[in-house]
């Protein structure tokens, strides 16, 4: 097989290749020497047919997959062979003049194409002994705690079923058959024969819960409310409805004695350990955001430390990626460019500029991890998934088979432990101070950090 380089500018490489007839020849008459025992003619016996006819009348099909097997080994040993890494499938152009190509079939002309395609570049990775960090922390408060102690005894407070005839108010559970409307026809969801709700706690629609303030057991009476415009309902978002709500039953809150008794109904063994576990909570809460601030710190620093030409068609995937979901966006809410403050072109030279970002960490983060053998074990793994399957209460046999049956998606929970991994792997090496901050400030900077979405794209 002769090869010729016709392109070799920054990534972009083009390779003229050529297959001599004779090979070709050759491995068509082993494939179809493999095929003789099982192809049947009229007239002939199974594994009787003479070679030379079974040739005339398979021959041009049966160098179709020839033609195409020999490509594909042709282009990967190649590859091999000048130690390039395609960034994508490398686009194969076969002649275009049929006459060409029926020799070809025929066996009378060598094949002759082009192959282009981009290489993933050489990664060097910089010193991380060189990267210096402010790692905020904020430490759990009393306050923090009784606040949170606070809520839980809410949540677990006794009911009693208030006197006859005695008006709701806030603090009081209800239990409420309600029809919700939109236009005057129900929609989904938007149906209950008995709910409990708590006046007061805000957690059904706005507006909801004080009209059914000064309400008593028995009494019916039809509410108006508008959703949120981002209610997570596409089809109600925005929308102003109606529910016809009739009481059930109204329960006002008992005394609690605070007491190990208290926690024992909690499935805790005393208050301290509620508290315990309280703390602990919180602390866990505070060490996520902090290592979500960290993690875009880390990215900020890999990003500027490391500065190569990335892959246009790796780039033109992200940002077609990015692109669709702007887009939903801006259609989903009504909006325009010029509503954002922006025009069309500047959003898309922003987006295409996070986009090769993205590329470029997603390459930086797997040559740390191949280069310092940083890997995600099956058990990590297998956590991973069990982790996203209980996010599906009553749906976890489906989404289980969703991810078992479609292997990106099982490999797409693979990526974000691995990339957390060499996040963890740079701060070992890093330079970190730590910050003492409030429990706002570090969520101002948590927020700063995904204004935009900066995070890498893998490419393993």
């Amino acid at each position: 097989m002769q090869v010729n380089e016709t392109l070799n500018e920054g990534l972009k490489r083009t390779l003229e290749m050529r297959i001599p007839a004779s090979e070709l020849s050759k491995q068509l008459d082993d494939k179809l020497n493999e095929l003789k025992d099982t192809v049947s003619l009229k007239g002939f016996r199974p594994g009787k047919v003479p070679f030379a006819h079974m040739k005339k009348t398979y021959g041009r099909s049966v160098m179709g997959d020839v033609m195409q097997d020999a490509i594909n080994v042709g282009v990967q040993s190649t590859m091999e062979e000048r130690k390039e890494k395609a960034a994508v499938q490398p686009k194969i152009d076969l002649p275009e003049d049929e006459a060409v190509m029926t020799k070809v079939f025929e066996g009378e002309s060598d094949l002759e194409f082009t192959v282009s395609y981009e290489i993933l570049p050489e990664v060097k990775l910089g010193d991380f002994k060189k990267i210096k960090l402010e790692r905020p922390v904020v430490e759990v408060s009393d306050e923090d705690v009784q606040t949170q102690f606070d809520a839980i005894v809410e949540q677990n407070r006794p009911y009693a079923a208030k006197d006859e005839g005695k008006k709701a108010e806030n603090g009081d559970r209800l239990n409420v058959k309600f029809l919700g409307k939109v236009d005057g026809v129900p929609f989904d969801g938007g149906a209950s024969e008995g709910s409990p709700l708590v006046l007061g706690s805000g957690s059904f629609i706005p507006g909801f819960e004080e009209q059914l303030v000064g309400l008593k057991q028995g009494d019916e009476k039809v509410i108006e409310v508008k959703f949120p415009d981002e209610y997570n309902a596409e089809a109600l978002a925005g929308k102003d409805a109606t529910f016809d709500v009739e009481v059930l039953g109204i329960e006002t809150p008992s005394a609690v004695e605070l007491d190990d008794e208290f926690a024992k109904t909690l499935g805790l063994e005393s208050i301290e350990q509620l508290r315990e576990m309280i703390t602990d909570q919180i602390g866990g809460q505070f060490k996520s955001l902090t290592g979500q601030r960290v993690k875009r710190l880390v990215l900020d620093e890999l990003d500027a430390m490391h500065k190569f030409e990335v892959p246009g068609q790796l780039v033109d995937q992200e940002f077609e990626g990015i692109w669709q979901r702007v887009m939903h966006d801006i259609e989903h809410h009504g909006r325009s460019f010029e509503d954002e403050g922006t025009t069309e072109e500047k959003a898309r030279e922003e987006y295409t500029a996070i986009a090769e970002r993205r590329v470029r960490l997603g390459l930086v983060i797997a040559e740390v991890g191949n280069t310092n053998k940083i890997e995600v074990s099956e058990e990590e793994h297998q956590q991973a998934l069990i982790a996203e399957v209980q996010k599906y209460p009553g749906q976890e046999q489906q989404v289980y088979d969703y991810f078992r049956n479609n292997q990106n998606a099982l490999a797409g929970l693979r990526a974000p432990i691995f990339e957390n991994k060499v996040v963890d792997f740079v701060v070992e090496l890093a330079d970190v101070t730590d910050t003492t901050v409030t429990k706002e400030e570090l969520v101002k900077l948590v927020e700063e950090s995904q204004e935009e979405d900066l995070e890498p794209h893998h490419h393993d």
